[in-house]
Parts: C-alpha cells; structure tokens; sequence
C-alpha cells in the first residue's frame, strides 16, 4: 500500500510516459499492418516517418489528453463510460494528426496508418488502465480485509438488473469483507447461468429455499426495485420459508438520486407482504376544491393529520393551518412543511379542540374552506381506564369543530373516523360512533358539507402494532398477541390520507365513507412474518407471547353496520354507506346526559360505560 501511495504522487508524470509507449507500440505494429512491402525495407525506408509521426502524434495525443483533463481522472473509480471517451479521445486525436499532415504537408505516416494506429492506442491505454485498476482495488481490498473469510456471510441476491449490478460492485469493491455472494435469482430462465458482474445466475424463484438451505445463506437482497405488488409478495412469502433475513429495495420513486443503490436497502416491512396495490387518484377533481383555498388540519402532528398536511400541500392550498394541542409534533411537521414549500403559507397553531373560544379565534382569523378533523384519543386501552377524557375529546372536541364550521361558513368538513366505531366494544370506538351520529345530524341542519371517512389500522400510526413487534423483535422478543385468532384490517397511511381526499370530493353532506381495507390479516400470523423476515425462526430464536384480549378489545373489526347498507362510488375503494336518520335535537339529548356526568364531583367509569349503552345503542361493553 506504501508503494502504491508513492506510485500515485507521480501519476501525472507515470501516466503520460506509459500513454506514450502506448503511441510508439502502435506505430510500429501497424507499418507492417498498412504495407506490402517487406520488413528490412520498412524498417529503413518507414524508419524515419515513423519517428516523425511518433514525436508529432505524442505532442497532439498529450495537448488533447490534458485539455479534456483525463490525467485528473482516479483509475480506481473509472467505469466504462471512462474507458469510452478514452478511446473517443485516441480517434479525434488521430483525426487532429491526418489534418495536421495535410495543411503543412508533413512527410509521415499516412492517413490509413495514423487512423488504425488511433484505434489501437485506445486499445492499449485502456487495457492498462483495466490491469491497474484491477491491482489498486484488489489490494485495497486485500489490505483492509481484517476478518476471516469463513466469518463472512453468504447472501443471496434477488433480480439481476442494474441494482443488483450496483449492490455487486459495491460489495465486491468495499465489503468483501463482509459478505460473500452465492449467487443471482431471476424468474426470466434464459439467463440462466448467465452471470451479472462475474456472479452466475443459479435459479429462479422456486429455487430459493433449496439454494438458502444448501448453501447456508443468511441474507437475502431482494434488488427488484419496479416490481408489482403481487410478485413481491409472492417472493418474499417464499423467502419466508428460510432462515435468512431479508433486506429489499424500496420502490423506484422512493429511492434517492444521488445515494448508491446499496445505501437503499433496508429491511422488509409490513407493507411489502401485504401486496396492496396503489391507490390511483382523480388528482383534478382533488385539486379544484383545494387549489388557492384555506385549509384547516386538526390534530395536525399525530400521524394521519400530518400526512393529510403532507399530501394538501400538494395541491397548492392558499393556506395551511395545522391545530394541534401537542407543540412537539406540530413543530415538526411545521418545519419539514416550510422547508419543502416556502412558497405556500403555513400556520400551526396551538389549541384544543376542547376549547371553543379558542375554536372561534382560529375560524374568525382564518375563515377556513375545508375542514379535516383527525383530533381525537384513540389508544383502545387508555380509553378504557380514562372513558370521560375520551368523551370529552372527540365526542364534545368533535361538536365543537363541528359547530364552529356552521358559524363560520365552511364548505365541507371531514371526519377521520375507525372501523372500531360499528358495533363498538370499547369507549374508543363508541365515542368515534357518535361522532359520525354528529357529523350526520348537523349536516340536515347546515350549509356545510359534512362527510365521515372510516377505515381501519394504519400500518406505522402512533399505537400501531407494527412499530412494537419490531422494536420486541430487535430486543430480542417476546413479541406478545393479545390472542392468536385476532384479525385487523390494515392500510399504509399514505393510502387511507390519498382515499380521504378522494373520498372528500364525493362528499354531498351526511354520508360516511367506507375505505376498502383489502383482507384482514392475522395479527399472529403478521408476527411470525416479521420474525421470519428478520432472520429468526418463531418461538425459537424470538418467542410469541399470547397475553389476552385487553379491555374493551374486539377479535374481528367490522367495517360497516348491518342497517347501514352500502354503495359503490367512482372510486373502487371507497363506498359510501347510508345516513341514518337522526337529527341534532336527538344528538343534544344525548349529549346532555353526558354534560350531567360531568357536573358530577365524582364520576365511576361504570356510570360512563352505562350512559354510553344509552347514548350510542349498538355499543356492548363485553368483548365479543
């Protein structure tokens, strides 16, 4: 390594004395080449040409090769663009020399020579910069290798496109150290056996658990990054049947520009098994009713509010107002908003949806077009043990939202409501039941547009299951399940926020929308996935713990109530159930037993839970 840190301080000197043997070795090949005569009368009559047309091709290859800097480039890092404008440099040089004995009528080698010597310079100098290149890397890598080899893990590489190329050329390059490639899988069976930068092709997708088991693989790179949904799942399903962890690429548009393919791998998460296509967007329509209006957020730092901001954003609103009550999280989406969109103004404002003077102080400075509501409580436990903060967040947080949008003139106002509000088992789910009740009586009343969008668990909310069997399975488990027959819908947040929308612009007042929640999914079964494809084996390497349905906790979430029928929209995820007939006197009698508990100076949660049965009929305290 010494030598080699000697060596490259006299690169600029090295280099040109080797390109210029290159120069005379083409020469002297290529007389012989051009010419029928025989070598003892070349080597006397062409001596002197040759000679001339040495020293004048020398002076020209060197002028053009430091004009265009080639001297500046790293041998180590050059690529095969490199290698081609070298040989594009050696032609236009050879091409500058034939003009150059034209106009001044030099008496060397002619055109034909000059040509063909070009071409053969170009092929010299990149086959040595090939071989150096070669023995700097390798004794790169040779030198900082500090590991044995059999400590090395062998992975398994998915797809045999550009990335895998990529994620090849980085490993082979910087960490060889590290791990050692066994080998490509690709469906497409005519490169079979075919190899990507040196590394054969041995299978396709049937092949993985054999080649996993044979050859002990422990990680599996799965390198495909514009695949469809359904594929993917089908092979990562596969890749489940081993004992190797996977790391996947993420999509083409999620992949960042300017870092290394590699860089981008990461571990497999939920979303990928689940296989769920895009949501396709009537972005126009969306567009028409944001586009240079005021928009107000509420609950705007938790995990859906801040996504709708997100995606509002987009659409070019005159004004985003984001309210939250907890400053952090607000804060956060605050500056990552104004980083991105200097141009749209932004306000967050702190405030409780609790608190109606503070409702009115917002509307009146604002005067907001659309409302989306997505304040509320909505951990299913603590709910339970706190019912009367539930009740007076989002069932009196939501009235009021509501109230202060027919004062101030809104022209639609959204819900964000659960699937846990039909036939509710749970304070939670009740509470968000008699928002929808709210929302529906006050639009037969208002001329605000008053809507309800219901769905289910979003993969990677606050409170989501995802998030804690991870972080169960990275200390070493058990990951626990409230019950092994357990089953939840699921959705990214991404998608319910982008179904919002669109469900907003079908909105005529008074409907709730129901979102397309794709098949449930076993919460035990979603557990063994992330074991499997974190590399461990269940309930051995990382235990699965069954602790028992909590408080107020449902086996199967339902996402429509039996009376409520439903119908199709324009969109084929999203439908629309049918308002139930309530009226907003009914709505206030209700609310008044509510308002009777709280003037109480000592308040049971049985007392709450009773009043709720009253309030909100299909709610039943037991689990069912």
């Amino acid at each position: 390594m010494e030598k080699i840190k000697k060596l490259s301080k006299y690169r600029n000197v090295i280099l040109p004395i080797l390109d210029i043997i290159c120069i005379a070795v083409a020469y002297l090949v290529g007389v012989p080449l051009v010419s029928d005569t025989n070598i003892y009368y070349i080597s006397h009559y062409y001596s002197y040409r040759v000679f001339w047309t040495i020293i004048v091709s020398t002076i020209v290859y060197q002028v053009v090769f430091w004009i265009s800097k080639s001297y500046k480039s790293i041998i180590r890092y050059e690529e095969g663009k490199d290698y081609l404008r070298y040989f594009l440099l050696c032609i236009i040089s050879s091409l500058i020399v034939c003009i150059i004995r034209e106009i001044f009528l030099l008496d060397i080698a002619s055109p034909k020579l000059t040509i063909l010597a070009g071409i053969f310079i170009g092929f010299l100098m990149v086959s040595y910069r090939i071989i150096v290149r070669y023995i700097l890397v390798n004794d790169l890598v040779n030198r900082e290798i500090n590991v044995k080899t059999e400590n090395r893990q062998n992975i398994l590489i998915i797809g045999s496109g550009n990335a895998a190329h990529e994620i090849i050329k980085t490993i082979k390059t910087r960490m060889k150290e590290l791990y050692n490639i066994i080998g490509i899988i690709d469906d497409n069976k005519r490169r079979l056996n075919y190899t990507v930068s040196g590394v054969e092709i041995i299978g396709n997708r049937n092949d993985i658990v054999k080649i996993c088991k044979e050859n002990k693989i422990d990680l599996i790179f799965f390198s495909i990054a514009n695949i469809d949904n359904e594929n993917k799942k089908q092979i990562l399903n596969i890749c489940q049947s081993t004992s190797a962890k996977v790391r996947i690429l993420p999509g083409i548009n999620e992949i960042i520009k300017d870092k290394k393919l590699f860089g981008n791998l990461r571990d497999v998460e939920i979303e990928d098994i689940l296989g769920r296509d895009p949501v396709k967007l009537d972005n126009e329509n969306i567009e028409n009713l944001i586009r240079e209006k005021v928009v107000l957020v509420t609950g705007a730092g938790g995990s859906i509010g801040s996504e709708l901001c997100r995606q509002i954003i987009k659409f070019n609103p005159q004004k985003l107002v984001m309210l939250d009550i907890y400053e952090n999280s607000l804060y956060d989406i605050e500056l990552e908003l104004k980083s991105k969109y200097p141009k749209i103004e932004i306000d967050a404002i702190i405030g409780s949806v609790r608190d109606r003077k503070r409702l009115d102080q917002v509307f009146e400075k604002y005067n907001p077009y659309l409302v989306f509501h997505a304040a509320a409580h909505k951990h299913v436990p603590l709910m339970e043990n706190s019912p009367l903060e539930a009740i007076k967040n989002n069932v009196f947080g939501t009235y009021n939202v509501v109230d202060a949008c027919d004062k101030y003139n809104v022209k639609r106002f959204i819900l964000i409501s659960t699937d846990k509000a039909v036939n509710p088992t749970n304070i939670m789910g009740a509470t968000k039941r008699l928002c929808e009740m709210i929302v529906q009586a006050k639009n037969k009343e208002s001329k605000t547009e008053y809507a309800a969008v219901r769905f289910g668990n979003v993969l990677g909310s606050n409170g989501s299951v995802v998030p804690l069997f991870k972080k169960q399975i990275s200390e070493g488990g058990p990951v626990t399940v409230t019950h092994k027959e357990i089953t939840r819908f699921f959705m990214t947040i991404p998608e319910a926020v982008e179904l919002v929308l669109q469900a907003m612009t079908y909105a005529n007042g008074g409907e709730i929308f129901v979102l397309d929640m794709g098949e449930p999914v076993k919460i035990y079964d979603l557990a063994v996935s992330l074991i499997k494809l974190s590399g461990f084996i269940p309930n051995k390497d990382i235990k699965i713990e069954i602790t028992g349905l909590r408080p107020g906790e449902k086996l199967y979430e339902e996402l429509l109530m039996g009376e409520e029928g439903l119908q199709k929209t324009a969109h084929n995820k999203i439908f629309v159930a049918e308002p139930i007939d309530i009226t907003l006197k009914d709505i206030d009698k209700k609310l008044d037993k509510f308002k009777e508990l709280l003037e109480k100076e000592c308040i049971e949660i049985g007392d709450i839970k009773n009043t709720m049965k009253q309030v909100v009929p299909t709610y039943k305290e037991e689990n069912l």
